[in-house]
């Protein structure tokens, strides 16, 4: 009884979540690594053994099954989110929660670079663990409320230890001073919090650190000091979200903290708790035997969080069923930007007129003002804030992303927000090394500009079709 509006809760915020990560797939999965895709899955089964990273997509690496599995993960969220399942009982819940975990690990196990961030595995373990919930009217086992408590500890401790080992910065308060300005993809608020008052930012790396390296403590704590440490985390990664986009890794966050509430905190919900029936037997112990394997698969984790060489977002098992946490460990000093443009002229030498391509959340155009786009994702608006990172040849998605340009490719083009070229392809690409810095309050007014930036050299030369 303590915990059925916590179960409640908890799964219909995370039914949302995996919803939102399975339309992803259903709209970008294709373009990025389908038949014709950027990285093709086809090639990466040929070459990693199905044990290495088990996958249905193995079996069938089409682009039909892809759309297929998308929206039949979409589809289960909504029943998730409905919560018919958990009516029809334990089994059927375990079945769609299953289900949903199944085929989520199978994009993220061929997904490589565009499906290698952290809160891909984070969403799979949780999931996981809900396999174990239940349905509406059994008992809540307490132990599955631990193993997210347990989840959430790890995302919040270790993401505070990459940083204290990490970035000076983390250790004399002047990370905020960047990040906004410098995240992957900033949002309407980052320009009003990169320009708070410098005691501000300050006072936030310190919150940072209590957040991340005090508060998880309190998620093993009796109540009502596990709520409180809950709601604390709550409300900093709201914080978050209105700084800036980071998919769902604040929101999954958020999803885990509703782990440390219980009826105490939640039972204003307009809900009423059914007459619940004994825990059975095998449900039980199916629980306990999971729980004592995620003890087994802490160890590497917990041995990792303590290790003064500290992974980021690493998985010990293909599975990923336990994982280590983490996140920006280290804060650059300047946004770099790599703009891409076309020319449908027949010589691209200097009198050529170049058209930039626009994306759907990267900064482009200075006068743009940047979108709301978390929790959903746009996987290579973030991989092009890694690329400009390195030189293009450590990419191996970059050239076959000029290429399709080249082609006009449509799938391709659908990742884009705008296409200078509607007509026809263009004849060139190339792409260009910006400096962007967010404009102060006297150039805003002034200009309406919420970047400048400033030519840094050419990122890629001018290539045409082959």
């Amino acid at each position: 009884m303590d915990f059925w509006y916590t179960r409640f809760t908890f799964e219909r915020a995370l039914a949302v979540i995996y919803g939102v990560a399975f339309l992803v797939a259903a709209n970008q999965f294709v373009p990025l690594l389908g038949e014709h895709g950027l990285l093709p899955v086809t090639r990466f089964v040929r070459y990693v053994p199905f044990s290495e990273s088990p996958s249905l997509f193995y079996f069938l690496p089409t682009d039909r099954a892809f759309k297929t599995a998308a929206w039949a993960g979409v589809a289960l969220s909504l029943a998730a989110l409905s919560g018919y399942p958990q009516r029809r009982g334990t089994v059927a819940a375990a079945i769609v929660w299953g289900l949903l975990w199944m085929l989520y690990l199978s994009f993220v196990n061929v997904g490589q670079t565009f499906y290698g961030f952290g809160w891909e595995t984070l969403l799979l373990e949780t999931g996981f663990i809900a396999i174990f919930a239940g349905g509406t009217a059994a008992t809540p086992n307490t132990v599955v409320i631990w193993m997210w408590r347990w989840v959430l500890f790890r995302v919040m401790f270790g993401a505070g230890l990459i940083k204290l080992r990490g970035d000076p910065c983390w250790r004399d308060l002047t990370c905020l001073d960047y990040y906004f300005e410098t995240q992957p993809i900033p949002n309407p608020l980052s320009w009003q919090f990169h320009w708070l008052p410098p005691v501000v930012h300050r006072a936030g790396v310190a919150f940072n650190h209590f957040a991340e390296l005090v508060v998880p403590f309190g998620y093993l704590g009796p109540q009502p000091i596990c709520g409180i440490a809950g709601i604390i985390t709550i409300v900093f990664q709201l914080v978050l979200i209105a700084s800036g986009n980071l998919s769902w890794l604040n929101w999954v966050t958020i999803v885990l903290a509703i782990s440390t509430l219980d009826t105490r905190w939640l039972s204003w919900l307009p809900v009423a708790v059914p007459t619940l029936d004994p825990e059975h037997d095998a449900h039980r112990y199916a629980v306990y035997a999971f729980a004592v394997a995620v003890a087994a698969l802490s160890i590497a984790p917990v041995a990792n969080m303590l290790s003064p060489n500290q992974m980021m977002n690493t998985s010990f098992e293909p599975l990923h069923l336990v994982n280590t946490y983490g996140a920006f460990g280290a804060i650059t000093r300047e946004r770099y930007e790599i703009v891409i443009e076309g020319t449908a002229d027949p010589d691209p030498g200097d009198g050529a007129t170049w058209r930039e391509y626009e994306f759907k959340g990267k900064p482009g155009e200075v006068s743009r003002m940047p979108p709301q786009i978390a929790p959903y994702h746009l996987r290579l608006d973030w991989l092009m804030w890694f690329a400009a990172m390195a030189s293009p040849y450590e990419h191996p998605w970059f050239e076959p992303f000029l290429q399709r340009l080249l082609e006009g490719d449509r799938a391709a083009l659908s990742l884009l927000r705008t296409n200078p070229f509607p007509d026809r392809p263009p004849r060139f690409v190339r792409a260009r090394y910006y400096r962007y810095r967010f404009t102060t309050a006297e150039e805003r007014r002034a200009t309406g500009a919420i970047w400048r930036r400033e030519l840094r050299g050419l990122y890629y030369p001018a290539v045409g079709s082959r």
